[in-house]
């Protein structure tokens, strides 16, 4: 049975680092879950007053915003939120708003203070506890510290309300942290790696909720994974599987098969955009498990149905459209009764689908799992990775025993190359975009870089440029390579490889795949970039 954990709840006010504070709880072993910023309060409420051990919720985390409390349409949840007896951190917007609810005031800032930041504090504060540079004696006598910190706001504190206290300050920023009875506030992001010691900070407040560390990706939590697909499901029901070859899906099917055993069938479709000696290494694997599974080729009616299509968004339609149509046929011949996909959080958020931000947050892309399911699919969903970060993922394939060729294999869109061909999708651009992709593996491989990087790939639009082959000038395309790391794909940063490398992957690309002249490489991160252009 699933336990009903205790619990940390993050409100989403709609800043981007809204999942990273989960993820950060989660990685110091506490739950955390995301919510919008308007969740019913006597909901929270409820949670709060639930015993230890039933899903109590702990403490509660106001997330950062791209609004600014002083707008008239700013997001803002119950006052009321403060006062329910558990601790508040407020980050960035999250610590203006909790100041502006405790009856303070904000203001304009004269000056905009992004990036990194000299951070003073009071080292005696439990949310600075153990955090020990030193920052040399206050006039008041007290001990103060120092670290590096990243700031990203506009606003400025000017006044705390009733029961404030100034806890930490920059040289910009007068109130930077604080504290009104068991609520904090920072005027900066603890969460990312670019603040020293964030982490030991979430710690610290994670301790001050009384939080019990038993978040961990292990057999018990596959126990209970496998428990509740059984009790869904039930003891005659039948489950088909979207299956890729991804660690996603295939996690999801081997979770399946545990609870199910032979009711599940997995189906397999060829697209038409699969990377290069995908195929043969998905069938391969399947026929390792021992699981059932349908393998259906319908990578012609996809590529008929992409003709003449350059819009990037309707690109995504029609595959998502034509998937679920030759889903829908295979599942029907097996009679399923539930469909199981390996949608993760991100898959989620991208399709603004989670409501993680009160309706706040735009539809980036539509996501091939969650975004095309028509209402005439009669099947209900079964989403067993759907709270799930990546990386815990690959901690939950590699428990459930997931080969390390897929476990440790690049994240696919759904949509296949076809997320990475600029403009309409034809057989020249195909080929050498998996061509291309091909090289820039092999050589991420060859170098030990493969491992070191969240996705590497080729693109192909329709630019072309002029090239010398032999004695002669030839116009071909335009090969960018894309390479980024990452942790959760909410964000990502371009990679950068030696030069050797790219040398290499340049000069194979143009000597072995056909039609390619020039090779570039991608130097935009996310944001304002997505990992995938299309």
């Amino acid at each position: 049975m699933e336990k009903e954990r205790d619990k940390v709840v993050v409100l989403d006010f709609g800043g981007q680092y809204s999942h990273l504070i989960v993820r950060r709880c989660r990685e110091l072993g506490v739950y955390a879950e995301l919510l919008p910023y308007d969740y019913p309060a006597d909901e929270l409420r409820e949670g709060i007053e639930r015993e230890r051990g039933k899903g109590k919720i702990c403490g509660i985390i106001f997330s950062g915003s791209p609004f600014s409390v002083l707008d008239d349409n700013a997001p803002k949840c119950a006052s009321d939120v403060l006062d329910f007896g558990v601790p508040v951190l407020g980050i960035c917007y999250g610590a203006q708003l909790i100041a502006h609810l405790n009856g303070g005031r904000v203001r304009r800032g004269e000056k905009k203070e992004f990036g990194s930041a000299d951070f003073f504090f009071k080292k005696e504060e439990r949310l600075f506890r153990g955090i020990s540079d030193d920052g040399g004696i206050s006039d008041d006598g007290e001990q103060i510290g120092k670290t590096r910190v990243w700031m990203s706001h506009e606003d400025v504190i000017e006044d705390l309300g009733g029961n404030g206290e100034v806890i930490g300050w920059t040289e910009n920023t007068p109130v930077a942290a604080f504290r009104i009875g068991s609520n904090y506030g920072v005027q900066f992001h603890p969460e990312v790696h670019h603040t020293e010691r964030g982490k030991d900070m979430l710690r610290n407040f994670l301790e001050i909720c009384g939080c019990e560390r038993n978040w961990q990706i292990d057999e018990d939590f596959v126990s209970e994974r496998v428990y509740e697909i059984r009790s869904v499901v039930g003891s005659d029901g039948k489950a088909v599987c979207a299956l890729s070859g991804g660690v996603d899906s295939f996690t999801t099917a081997v979770l399946l098969h545990r609870a199910i055993g032979d009711r599940l069938t997995c189906i397999f479709i060829d697209n038409g955009l699969l990377r290069d000696g995908e195929r043969e290494e998905v069938l391969e694997s399947l026929r390792n498990t021992g699981m059932k599974y349908v393998f259906v080729d319908a990578s012609q009616r996809f590529l008929d149905a992409l003709r003449g299509v350059r819009d990037a968004e309707e690109k995504r339609r029609i595959i998502g459209k034509i998937f679920i149509d030759v889903f829908e046929e295979e599942a029907r011949k097996i009679g399923a009764d539930f469909l199981a996909q390996g949608t993760i959080y991100p898959d989620r958020i991208e399709s603004a689908r989670a409501g993680a931000s009160g309706g706040r947050a735009s539809r980036i892309k539509s996501h091939h799992n969650v975004g095309a399911l028509p209402e005439r699919l009669r099947m209900k969903l079964i989403e067993p990775l759907r709270d799930l970060y990546k990386d815990e993922v690959r901690k939950l394939a590699k428990t459930v025993g997931i080969p390390d060729k897929i476990l440790r294999r690049h994240p696919f869109p759904g949509p296949g190359l076809a997320a990475r061909i600029i403009g309409e999708v034809n057989a020249e651009k195909l080929r050498i975009c998996r061509a291309a992709s091909a090289i820039v593996e092999e050589e991420l491989r060859k170098s030990g870089w493969y491992e070191r990087v969240w996705q590497a790939f080729a693109v192909v639009g329709d630019d072309m440029a002029t090239g010398v082959l032999g004695d002669a000038r030839k116009e071909g395309r335009i090969v960018i390579v894309r390479v980024v790391s990452s942790e959760e794909a909410m964000t990502a940063d371009f990679v950068r490889l030696p030069y050797e490398i790219l040398e290499k992957m340049s000069r194979r690309i143009t000597n072995e795949v056909e039609g390619v002249t020039w090779v570039a490489y991608a130097i935009s991160s996310k944001p304002p970039s997505t990992i995938e252009p299309c």
